[in-house]
């Protein structure tokens, strides 16, 4: 059992894919550089697939998408892969903050991407803090041929044109939204926040 104390914990939840899981892996080491304890949480074939780096305090643990044995490439479809990955992942995520719950150290916030907004809803049965993740900085205006085929080809690929549109429905419900950035980088956007 571990002993050591911790200002809290955190999860940290990203999409199972590699532009999603670097940004929340490295945002992860900067919390335990803070003295925090962070569990970066993949599903199993993601995890299982992994060379985790020797990080003293950086914990790694699972949740199922529903295809262990092969992730995405398992999956019947985009929209199947989606839809199992909320069911499962829903469940898993439940049992992964029960797991914590009476340990020396239980989940007290989970850091969720917006392409898992289902996870606020399970953070929210635990009474457990949430927030929403955005960490793409901002980016100038984009022409509709700037975007990528699942967005800029109408019907190609509905099931992603979903998951982009649905990346923000849970973000006013969150304690607080994180975001990706620096004045220098986006002052305009920054003071709009003010």
């Amino acid at each position: 059992m571990e002993n050591k104390a911790y200002r809290g914990h955190v999860l940290a939840l990203p999409y199972p894919s590699q532009g999603h899981i670097n940004p929340l892996l490295q945002f992860s080491k900067r919390l335990v550089s803070k003295g925090l304890k962070a569990t970066l949480a993949t599903t199993l074939y993601i995890h299982n697939t992994m060379q985790p780096q020797s990080l003293s305090s950086l914990q790694f643990d699972t949740i199922s998408d529903g295809y262990d044995e092969g992730g995405f490439a398992q999956a019947e479809s985009i929209h199947a892969y989606i839809n199992r990955m909320e069911t499962v992942g829903s469940k898993t995520l439940a049992d992964l903050i029960i797991k914590n719950k009476n340990t020396a150290n239980p989940i007290d916030c989970i850091i969720y991407d917006p392409f898992l907004p289902w996870a606020l809803e399970v953070a929210k049965k635990f009474a457990t803090n949430y927030f929403h993740t955005h960490l793409n900085s901002g980016l100038p205006v984009l022409e509709l041929e700037d975007m990528p085929s699942f967005i800029s080809v109408p019907g190609s690929y509905p099931a992603y044109f979903e998951m982009v549109l649905n990346q923000f429905s849970s973000s006013d419900k969150a304690d607080a939204v994180l975001v990706n950035t620096f004045y220098e980088l986006e002052p305009e956007f920054l003071e709009n926040l003010r």
